[in-house]
């Protein structure tokens, strides 16, 4: 083992790792990782932004629950990567960042992309790591894999300077590392208190997060909220741990959905709050009454406590706090009574959520041309109906309208861009859903703004021969913008909002997929049909009604940083 360097030091820790993916755009600073990976089991998947490689690895990283590997080259390299990285922070994505970044020797001489990368990515990730002895790379990478992991799953950055790379390796003096880490113990005399606070409870509520997809804890989740007959909801990455079509589950926990959910957040009289985050989606705490009893859960100590009290707070995993509670609800046998005590409330919320579907049925039936946005999300909720059917939505309208109708049946099926509200994730992810499903059908519905952000990701899917359905609902404008501001000013600025029409399906055409054009609401269905059938990366361009304002619109045009005193 001769004349080893760094850069094969970096490719064969990733190899023994078992790293099957790195999401990538190739540059001249990451080449002596690149040509030791050549002709390996890691494939390198090429993409043609440095944030769809991001974006494709966080969707990777949330699909499958450990570590994904993203690899950019030196500074624009670095600096295009930047918005994926902050994405993955709020959607507790395990995202590894390699970087190239120029010479130790080179520093402060105006070498080729220098810049001062890790002072601008540190407050970004969980920990941010800069290796400048090549022996000692294997430890860097073990520290940035276990820290992904540990607590909270989060970013890591790690840069690799490339004198680093092709400075030759003393293979004594390297320590080869691997350490994994167990689930954090659950707190088993806090757990007892929660069984108290469900005693006392008439109108309780237990909102599943991100944190019992993370934790693996559907099977648990499920045997608690039947074990108790108490209504579920479920958030972010934990959409579909529960199924939405399972009698004790309500769906999203986002109140602008059609059902149950505003009235129970407004109702309770306890919230169980797993594995989340007490964001803006609750606003930040005050969508709950003020007299509701609060227990958060998380593994996140930080967590608990953000934006308001909580009347019991649990660092634990969520897998291990619901093994633990099943098992004081067993030896406690308290299943029957609580089914009893909580039966008239979930009635009334069965009534909510019927109710509030009813009230929706008018726009996801609408048959008005230009196409109503619901109505376009419903014909693809309806057509998408199989378990494993995966579902990516992108967009700001587009998001709120799919996120408002669709039914997730399975974790991991439905991927959107989440709290950090970012555009442009739409292909990156669809395409990491499809490489990693190949026989599962992927659909993709975002908006016309968002597709112009990496619309040659479409070429990325031809070339590497994923056969996605990509629907664009076509407002031609950049329409939650649009709308907020005629709310808030009672005009649109045309500059800065209008976008005018494109024919994006033709686009993909010229690229070597399938394009079609839908103008009226019967016609989606069968495009949806021939976009599968043709077995290639599609693009259905759908003109919908761009004068619909969504809730998202509305609550964008009344976010308090838009008002004015």
């Amino acid at each position: 083992m001769d004349n080893i360097i760094g850069g094969r030091l970096v490719a064969e820790s990733l190899i023994e790792r078992k790293v099957d993916y790195i999401f990538s755009l190739s540059g001249g600073h990451i080449t002596p990782i690149y040509q030791f990976l050549e002709n390996t089991k890691v494939t390198i998947f090429d993409t043609r932004h440095e944030q769809a490689a991001v974006f494709m690895a966080e969707a990777w990283a949330r699909m499958n629950r450990k570590p994904a590997v993203a690899m950019v080259t030196a500074g624009p390299g670095f600096t295009n990567a930047l918005t994926g990285i902050a994405s993955t922070r709020l959607s507790n994505a395990p995202v590894i960042l390699i970087a190239g970044c120029v010479g130790l020797e080179s520093v402060e001489k105006l070498d080729l992309q220098d810049m001062s990368q890790l002072p601008v990515i540190e407050p970004m990730v969980k920990k941010a790591l800069v290796c400048h002895v090549p022996e000692r790379i294997p430890e860097f990478i073990d520290i940035a894999f276990r820290t992904a992991m540990s607590g909270r799953p989060g970013p890591v950055y790690l840069e690799l300077p490339c004198d680093v790379l092709n400075a030759t390796v003393d293979m004594a003096k390297v320590k080869k590392m691997s350490t994994t880490l167990s689930s954090k113990p659950v707190d088993r005399e806090n757990t007892k208190k929660v069984v108290e606070l469900l005693k006392a409870a008439k109108n309780p509520i237990v909102i599943g997060g991100s944190g019992i997809w993370y934790a693996d804890a559907e099977k648990e989740f499920i045997e608690f909220v039947e074990k108790i007959g108490m209504p579920a909801f479920t958030a972010g990455a934990g959409r579909g741990v529960i199924s939405d079509t399972h009698p004790l589950c309500f769906e999203s926990s986002l109140a602008i959905r059609p059902g149950a959910a505003m009235l129970s957040l407004m109702s309770c009289d306890l919230i169980l709050f797993i594995g989340g985050r007490l964001s803006l989606f609750y606003i930040f705490g005050e969508i709950f009454p003020p007299q509701a009893k609060l227990i958060h859960v998380d593994i996140a100590a930080s967590e608990i406590g953000r934006n308001r009290s909580v009347d019991l707070g649990i660092v634990s995993d969520a897998k291990a706090f619901f093994s633990e509670l099943n098992g004081i609800l067993d030896h406690q046998a308290l299943g029957e009574k609580m089914r009893k005590q909580y039966a008239p409330w979930v009635e009334t919320v069965r009534k909510a959520d019927k109710d509030g579907k009813n009230e929706a049925k008018q726009m996801w039936e609408s048959e008005n041309i230009p196409i109503h946005p619901m109505r376009l999300a419903k014909e693809v909720n309806d057509f998408m109906d199989r378990e494993d059917d995966i579902v990516v939505a992108d967009g700001g309208d587009t998001s709120t309208w799919m996120g408002m109708t669709r039914t997730i049946r399975k974790g991991g099926t439905y991927l959107d861009y989440g709290l950090y509200g970012c555009l442009a994730v739409g292909i990156p992810y669809a395409n990491a859903a499809k490489l990693k499903h190949p026989d599962k059908r992927v659909l993709l519905i975002m908006g016309d703004g968002s597709v112009g952000f990496n619309f040659m990701e479409f070429h990325t899917a031809i070339r590497k021969k994923l056969p996605i359905v990509v629907v664009i609902g076509n407002d031609q404008a950049w329409g939650m913008i649009m709308h907020s501001q005629q709310l808030r000013l009672g005009h649109h600025i045309p500059n800065g909002t209008e976008l005018g029409w494109v024919d994006y399906h033709k686009m993909v055409e010229v690229l070597g997929g399938f394009g079609v054009c839908v103008e009226k609401p019967q016609d989606i269905r069968p495009a949806l049909e021939a976009a599968f059938a043709s077995g290639k990366t599609a693009c259905i361009n759908v003109k919908v009604d761009p004068s619909v304002i969504s809730p998202g619109s509305v609550a964008l045009a009344n976010l308090g940083g838009y008002k004015s005193s």
